[in-house]
């Protein structure tokens, strides 16, 4: 997911952390249709187009998963639509 707002079609914001609030919650929404919520992801992948993002992107992580965050993995985008900054993906496991 990118932090693109499924209202509207555009990126939330030009910031990595309106993106990344908006990645997360567009995330949610996904696992909500499926059943499952914050508590069941067991792991994350993040594609950044920027490392120096990184700080950014921790502060809103840190919101979603505010204590025992799962497992997590930050990679650098290859190459990026324009103006996106981040593209993160949950796996779920619910029982």
């Amino acid at each position: 997911m990118t932090g693109t707002d499924p209202a509207t079609g555009r990126l939330a914001g030009p910031t990595i952390q309106e993106q990344t609030r908006q990645a997360v919650a567009n995330c949610l929404a996904v696992l909500e249709a499926g059943g499952a919520g914050y508590d069941d992801v067991v792991e994350v992948g993040v594609l950044l187009a920027d490392p120096a993002d990184f700080a950014g992107l921790n502060e809103e992580y840190a919101r979603a998963f505010p204590t025992d965050p799962p497992t997590r993995y930050v990679a650098r985008l290859g190459v990026e639509p324009p103006g996106v900054l981040v593209s993160i993906r949950m796996t779920a496991m619910t029982s």
